[in-house]
């Protein structure tokens, strides 16, 4: 393996598309810093990636692959040029810049143009803009898509349009191949054009040291110490734990106290191998470590009991696999939520694993329905009427419609698809030998209507402040809030934090320099605790209506009991450049609104005037 298709940098709101499942969410500047970010670890800091132990990374998918009408997948996108150079571009500009080997084109239309085709997108932005020097490689089978997107009326046509927009490799198509040295032949194109792919290519793999050696980390040897090693499996089960967020957690709910109460875990993932995500089908399940196995192994003194409850589909469902054929759950449903509605009257406190399958998320896994399966739903509401001490643990790729369960549950864990230690992880978790640190990188919507919603959307002329129900003329629903159930930047830990009034060293930031903007963070309660705190700015008045706030700083705090610290972020003007009326990439003057706190929704708030002179 000397390439990864990976980072995806692809700007995500819709939480009906399944692959926000291996996005980094709805925020520009949070998925730029994430995709560079990845590049480096892919390809080492100095990005020589003929060393042991690297791999040359592809950035995907360009461009907008992230915003597909209805959330459906592979469908067309339509971005006005501002949003796309503002909120999509940027993030696969940073991974450029970064380094990244390759980049891949995306299935969908921009301006009714596929982007293997785009040469604007590729040979001018990408290419020009961006200048990127790398290989540019079709997504699976793109150059032959271009016929039924209706742009090509032959192979020949398909293949000379890719070719004349720079892509140098046609993933998994036969157009290509079949076709070029014929059309070289008959002067239908210039073979300089193979030429400048080829020397790309070439200038790859020699990068990649394999014209010195052609195996570069293909060692059997190594393939078994490493696999599964301890340490692998260390860093596994450290990176699950940080990625869980705590949702809600009424009267200090978690973490169970193992001495003092039983604890019934009861539902579909309590004892699932399923839960690598979709793209891991490299995976053998059965490495996972179970719910149950994770409590059993490092807490054999607990006094738990488990039970399956219902199926993690409908029954008569039938679930499409990615790569493998998911196993037929064979049991009786009936005698399932009964055996689990026993457990759960005997149990002080009822852990219940619910959320969707597998494989309803990632590539081709959109959904118009992202409530819980009606059979998850009907073991939720059965396990309240007999024991109310509920905690929700969430399995899912993408965020889902939980207000039902928000409305019974004492708390709730997003678990995403933990992976192979996912079940260890949950257990230190649940336990308090860990603590919960993970945030929201996309809004959990309220229910599928609002969608896309997104935190960093613009005011209107009518922006909305009340009640839904008793005012009309604003832009809002008649029937459910604007606000999603849980706002980008959101989760909880298991000790509390508060936030002084911000503090500016001044208010006024000239150009050329920066202005300090801070708080002190204080851990109000009785466990040691991170804190991830997060800094929005929003443009009070520009030629072009800006976005309410947006991310720009993060930092992460871990705190002792008691212990308080001083958070500084520089503001500079380069911070509040953005796409002007003209299309210029420019700051101006005027006033702005910074604020601080744990979410997107802090009231946490101070102004200041920038002056460009």
């Amino acid at each position: 393996m000397h390439v990864t298709f990976s980072p995806m940098a692809d700007l995500v709101r819709d939480a009906r598309w399944g692959r926000v499942m291996e996005s980094t969410g709805e925020d520009t500047y949070l998925n730029g810093l994430m995709a560079a970010a990845m590049v480096r670890g892919y390809q080492g800091k100095d990005n020589d990636f003929s060393k042991k132990g690297t791999i040359a990374s592809c950035l995907k998918h360009f461009a907008g692959y992230g915003a597909p009408e209805g959330g459906r997948d592979y469908n067309t996108v339509e971005l006005s040029e501002r949003t796309l150079a503002e909120d999509y571009l940027p993030a696969y500009k940073k991974a450029v810049d970064a380094g990244c080997a390759l980049v891949m084109t995306s299935f969908n239309t921009l301006n009714r143009i596929p982007s293997t085709a785009n040469r604007r997108l590729t040979q001018d932005v990408l290419r020009g803009e961006m200048q990127f020097d790398g290989v540019l490689i079709s997504d699976w089978c793109a150059v032959a898509e271009l016929l039924p997107h209706g742009i090509a009326a032959d192979e020949k046509e398909a293949a000379a349009l890719a070719l004349d927009a720079g892509v140098d490799i046609d993933m998994a198509s036969p157009i290509y191949i079949k076709n070029l040295k014929g059309m070289v032949e008959n002067n239908m194109i210039d073979e300089k054009r193979i030429d400048e792919s080829v020397l790309r290519i070439l200038t790859l793999k020699n990068k990649l040291g394999l014209f010195e050696n052609p195996f570069k980390d293909g060692s059997e040897t190594a393939e078994e110490a490493l696999l599964l090693c301890a340490p692998h499996r260390k860093a596994a089960r450290d990176c699950a734990e940080k990625s869980f967020v705590l949702l809600k957690n009424d009267d200090s709910f978690l973490p169970l106290k193992k001495e003092k109460e039983s604890a019934a875990f009861i539902g579909p993932f309590t004892d699932n191998l399923l839960l690598c995500g979709s793209w891991s089908f490299f995976a053998n399940d059965q490495d996972c470590v179970t719910v149950k196995e994770g409590v059993t192994n490092n807490y054999p003194d607990a006094e738990v009991f488990f039970a399956q409850g219902c199926p993690t589909v409908n029954p008569g469902t039938e679930v499409l696999g990615f790569q493998k054929t998911p196993p037929k759950e064979d049991f009786d449903p009936r005698e399932a939520l009964e055996a689990a509605v026993a457990l759960a009257r005997k149990a002080d406190k009822v852990i219940l694993t619910l959320g969707e399958h597998r494989d309803y998320s990632g590539e081709g896994a959109s959904r118009a329905d992202i409530t819980l399966p009606s059979c998850q739903l009907e073991l939720f509401h059965n396990i309240c009427k007999v024991n109310p001490n509920v905690c929700v643990v969430l399995f899912n790729g993408r965020p889902l419609d939980i207000r039902e369960i928000k409305g019974k549950a004492k708390a709730i864990l997003e678990a995403w698809l933990p992976g192979t230690e996912g079940g260890t992880a949950l257990a230190g978790i649940l336990y308090g030998d860990a603590s919960p640190s993970g945030r929201l990188s996309m809004s959990f919507p309220y229910c599928v209507g609002q969608v896309p919603v997104h935190y960093n959307h613009m005011s209107t002329g009518r922006p909305f402040a009340g009640d839904y129900r008793t005012t009309r003329y604003n832009s809002k629903y008649l029937d459910i809030p604007n606000e999603p159930l849980y706002p980008f930047g959101y989760g909880l830990t298991y000790t509390a934090f508060d936030y002084s009034d911000i503090r500016l060293d001044t208010d006024i930031l000239h150009k050329g320099d920066t202005l300090c903007a801070s708080v002190h963070v204080a851990n109000t309660g009785n466990r040691v605790g991170t804190e991830t705190v997060q800094m929005y700015l929003h443009d009070m008045a520009a030629s072009v209506t800006r976005p309410v706030r947006e991310l720009k700083g993060f930092c992460k705090v871990t705190l002792e009991p008691g212990e308080s610290r001083e958070i500084t972020f520089p503001i500079t003007e380069e911070m509040l450049r953005f796409y002007d009326i003209n299309m210029n990439y420019v700051s101006e003057p005027g006033q702005f609104e910074v604020f601080i706190g744990s979410d997107s929704t802090t009231c946490n708030r101070a102004v200041f005037t920038l002056h460009v002179v």
